[in-house]
């Protein structure tokens, strides 16, 4: 059998920790992969793998055999980068994981698009993962997630693409059914469509933040279902603001409490190394930052250009009149140092 094959056999079913799962991740039978085990084995006269019914454990003699093997395809890998990097245009398949975004809403899909005709020889292969760890597993290249900058994988080479504000929406149909909330304490009588994420919600309006209680009515795996829920009448949600203005969920859903600032996210690229990063994906990653950069630019000037203004004193004024207690008197606006216009949370115990 082929000996870099069977090294290559080798080091994926230590990784994996199963014969099973080495072959899944290539593709193989998982006869195949014992096969190519055993050969190792046979040639070198050495028992290379403890195997019982429950795990997998390496002997000593395997524990140098899979470092040096690592090594050499890690060595056989970077070569064949380089090499790669002085071709003019890059080739092959890009695999990229998806985590509970939305291509269309973020704009991810005018990326794809040009990618594919600046590259057109590179197949894009989009596949979508529940969580960030799952991004993480060899058969994906890189993967783009929305997520809070607390809440990033610690193990993954992380670019922050650009920030992604968030509003509160439902359909039209369902505010007309159940009500359009009028202050932040109506909201607790509402069913929401979440996709995981915090079982609270954060509004910061012109007298501090208040965190209101999430019922969840309908959880989803990716934020396209959570739009597509909100647009069918189920209920209320945090979606992306970009979705908010497509023109495909404009005409139906409807922000609400828009007086009120919600927690912005950011919108990450995540892969595993910057050492072994094909030419492809470099390409990809070059590419999305330079789009992101863009965006960001148009959004800091009209931020720049913009007026923080809250609405007259209405019915929904009494409302927040209950939280003064527990939020202290209003803090003045400030200016961030990206040029935006925020209000300062006032501080616990503060004077009254």
């Amino acid at each position: 059998m082929d000996k870099l094959t069977s090294m290559k056999v080798f080091r994926q079913v230590v990784e994996s920790g199963s014969f099973v799962g080495a072959a899944d991740r290539l593709g193989i039978s998982t006869p195949m992969v014992s096969k190519h085990v055993m050969a190792i084995e046979k040639r070198l006269q050495l028992r290379l793998l403890n195997r019982n019914s429950h795990r997998l454990s390496l002997t000593e003699p395997g524990k140098l055999y899979f470092e040096r093997c690592k090594s050499i395809l890690e060595d056989l890998q970077e070569t064949e980068l380089e090499l790669e990097s002085l071709r003019s245009a890059p080739s092959g398949t890009l695999r990229i994981a998806f985590c509970d975004t939305c291509i269309p809403g973020l704009g991810l899909a005018k990326d794809l698009a040009e990618y594919r005709r600046r590259w057109p020889e590179v197949i894009l292969d989009v596949s979508f993962a529940r969580r960030d760890g799952d991004s993480a597993e060899d058969d994906h290249d890189l993967a783009l997630s929305v997520v809070g900058d607390d809440a990033l994988p610690p193990d993954m080479v992380a670019r922050l693409v650009r920030r992604v504000p968030f509003r509160l929406a439902a359909s039209r149909d369902y505010l007309e059914r159940h009500g359009v909330p009028k202050a932040p304490d109506d909201l607790r009588r509402h069913d929401f469509i979440t996709v995981g994420g915090p079982q609270t919600l954060s509004l910061e309006g012109p007298h501090g933040t208040m965190e209101i209680p999430l019922r969840a009515g309908l959880r989803c795996r990716t934020m396209a279902d959570v739009a597509i829920a909100a647009a069918s009448g189920v209920g209320l949600a945090v979606l992306p603001a970009a979705i908010c203005s497509d023109p495909a969920f404009a005409g139906v859903l409807r922000p609400v409490l828009t007086e009120f600032r919600l927690k912005e996210s950011g919108l990450y690229l995540l892969y595993r190394s910057r050492k072994h990063l094909p030419l492809k994906a470099r390409k990809f990653i070059d590419l999305v930052l330079e789009s992101g950069a863009s965006m960001g630019e148009q959004r800091h000037t009209a931020a720049a250009t913009s007026v923080l203004q809250y609405p007259p004193r209405r019915a929904s004024e009494a409302a927040l009149e209950k939280h003064r207690e527990r939020s202290g008197p209003p803090a003045e606006p400030y200016r961030t140092q990206r040029g935006e216009l925020a209000v300062a949370r006032p501080a616990a115990g503060s004077a009254r």
